[in-house]
């Protein structure tokens, strides 16, 4: 399954990555976060000591967190802001923190979270606006091997073909 979370309030983009997953018979769960009240991580690590996997912020974050360890792929559908993501698309970002450990291993030479769930949800982004690509993809790939997962790549709204190309 692949997990589609839309947080921009341009839905254009969703159906048009609906049409093309359909013609490729892609399932895929999507979730439109501009009816949704989703607040940012607070760094209590609750999730990790206190509730483990399970975030203390009770907002509509949880319908991402329960979707996420069986996804096979996250796509994060963000506007930009400065060249990066901007506060909503990280905010998705960083609230997966649950789905790892406190605990970190080595791993070759870098430190890495202990995945919480056998299964690993591979991540991309879909941008509007004009972030500096490299450094995005250089991020999401470090952001995605710190949860022993795979980055799917990073794609412009003009590169929904492509992006979907990647999916599964």
């Amino acid at each position: 399954m692949v997990l589609i979370v839309n947080t921009t309030f341009d839905r254009s983009i969703t159906d048009e990555l609906k049409k093309q997953m359909d013609s490729r018979n892609i399932d895929a769960k999507i979730i439109e976060t501009d009816s949704l009240r989703i607040s940012p991580c607070i760094g209590c690590n609750f999730c990790w000591l206190k509730t483990p996997g399970e975030c203390s912020v009770k907002d509509d974050y949880e319908i991402i967190l329960k979707n996420l360890p069986h996804a096979d792929q996250m796509w994060v559908i963000s506007d930009t802001a400065l060249g990066f993501l901007d506060h909503k698309g990280k905010n998705i970002y960083d609230r997966i923190i649950p789905i790892g450990t406190m605990y970190l291993k080595f791993v070759g030479n870098q430190m890495r979270h202990v995945p919480r769930y056998d299964k690993r949800t591979d991540v991309g982004i879909i941008y509007t606006g004009n972030p500096d690509v490299e450094y995005l993809k250089k991020w999401n790939t470090r952001a995605a091997l710190n949860f022993e997962a795979g980055s799917l790549g990073v794609f412009s709204t003009d590169e929904i073909k492509e992006a979907v190309s990647c999916m599964c």
